[in-house]
């Protein structure tokens, strides 16, 4: 079984490229390498440059490589930056994607694993927020990707595929063997730009935010280690080899981090204190969200590997040092 893996070349995607070589998978990967790293595609697989946008493209590369199955990543992921440019990301996230559906319907493809977010739910009434609670967006961001889990729901009913939606929470950490991780130097997760300030990579850590309505006045977040993401995505890969119907799922670990505390352990495993700045909310965050991953769990028999912050820290931070050293 060949699967296609767009966005191979970011984080979350290159991951998932190791995970499934380690299964034995054949792999084609595609991507723009818009802000992803060639280098960190595993040797394995196979790679195609160009956009899920190019029709004609997927069309070849569907047929060229027999792909069963597709896996994608690609698109646009900075909550803030959706807010300042919504047509970036109604273009990267939903049009491209329509595009993607449109080529692997026409190419016979029946199996399809879509990375989505738990930026869908917006501001929740309650925590952990299950996949039965209101989606409501608050950003363009997980507008476009809401969007794109209706355009599969509809497409699936009017022809002969199966998807699964993963809903991710907060993705944090790297590959526990040192193959990759987060490499993009103007990324904006939290621990990655925290192993960054610790390592003097950038001056400050800024905290956005101290007044919202929470236990120290910063978010909160369910922060899941990218290897279990990994998992989960194989898992859901089989789940639809067995004949699973469609379904739309939380990854988390179904507990919260505050922003400060997430700091803390920063530092106690970097071994110094974190220069930090307080600044104003950013747009589009909402105080608190957190994962019920039940269903996940009980869907696929997932059982989280890397489920404790300090591993996911020092992971994201071994790392860091890698390319501090680099």
């Amino acid at each position: 079984m060949t699967v296609l893996v767009t966005g191979g070349t970011e984080y979350i995607g290159s991951h998932m490229v190791h995970t499934l070589l380690d299964r034995g998978r054949k792999v084609v990967v595609l991507d723009y390498l818009s802000t992803g790293v060639r280098a960190n595609v595993a040797q394995d697989a196979s790679f195609v440059l160009g956009s899920v946008g190019d029709t004609a493209l997927m069309k070849r590369v569907l047929a060229e490589h027999a792909v069963e199955t597709v896996i994608h990543f690609s698109g646009s992921v900075i909550v803030p930056e959706s807010v300042e440019n919504p047509i970036l990301y109604y273009s990267n996230n939903t049009f491209a994607s329509l595009h993607l559906v449109n080529a692997f319907i026409h190419s016979g493809v029946k199996k399809f694993i879509f990375s989505s977010t738990a930026a869908v739910y917006g501001i929740t009434e309650r925590n952990p927020v299950s996949e039965k609670d209101e989606t409501n967006p608050i950003n363009p961001y997980g507008r476009s990707k809401l969007m794109t889990e209706w355009l599969l729901d509809d497409a699936a009913h009017a022809h002969d595929f199966r998807f699964v939606a993963l809903r991710y929470f907060n993705v944090a950490g790297a590959d526990p063997k040192g193959r990759t991780g987060q490499s993009t130097p103007r990324a904006t997760h939290l621990i990655k730009r925290a192993c960054q300030a610790a390592l003097g990579r950038v001056p400050q850590l800024e905290i956005f935010g101290t007044d919202f309505p929470t236990r120290d006045g910063t978010g909160i977040r369910d922060y899941i280690h990218v290897s279990d993401l990994a998992e989960v995505h194989a898992l859901a890969l089989e789940y639809l080899g067995d004949g699973g119907e469609s379904q739309i799922l939380n990854c988390g670990y179904g507990r919260g981090f505050s922003v400060r505390e997430v700091i803390d352990v920063v530092s106690k495993v970097s071994q110094r204190p974190l220069p930090t700045r307080e600044a104003p909310r950013r747009a589009g965050d909402p105080p608190v969200i957190v994962a019920d991953c039940s269903r996940v769990t009980s869907e696929f028999g997932w059982q989280p590997r890397h489920n404790h912050l300090e591993e996911i820290v020092s992971t994201a931070y071994a790392w860091e040092r890698r390319l501090n050293a680099a």
